[in-house]
């Protein structure tokens, strides 16, 4: 017949005997958890530098973005002027060459 204890540790660790008739006894020393632990904080921290490079991107093509629209605005307004000028220039040419006026 086979006896089994479990030892409880205050680190949290915990062992595992198993005696048999046969004289044979084992061992199973179960694991504390620490390194569970530290794979998740590893984890979590990987995922807030990557946040912070998507959130980072993010905002320079944004940025990158209204400089643009801002750069076509101001080339819209400066046709919108050139025209204007283009259009009194025809009109003082066209009442130059009228005779009379």
């Amino acid at each position: 017949m086979a006896t089994e204890r479990i030892t409880e540790h205050p680190d949290g660790s915990t062992d595992r005997v198993v005696e048999r008739d046969s004289g044979t006894t084992y061992v199973d020393r179960g694991g504390s958890g620490v390194g569970g632990v530290i794979i998740g904080i590893a984890v979590l921290a990987l995922v807030a530098i990557v946040a912070f490079f998507l959130i980072t991107q993010n905002r320079n093509d944004n940025l990158r973005t209204d400089a643009v629209t801002g750069a076509a605005s101001s080339v819209s307004h400066a046709a919108d002027n050139v025209g204007s000028a283009a259009s009194k220039a025809a009109d003082s040419a066209s009442d130059a060459a009228t005779p009379g006026k």
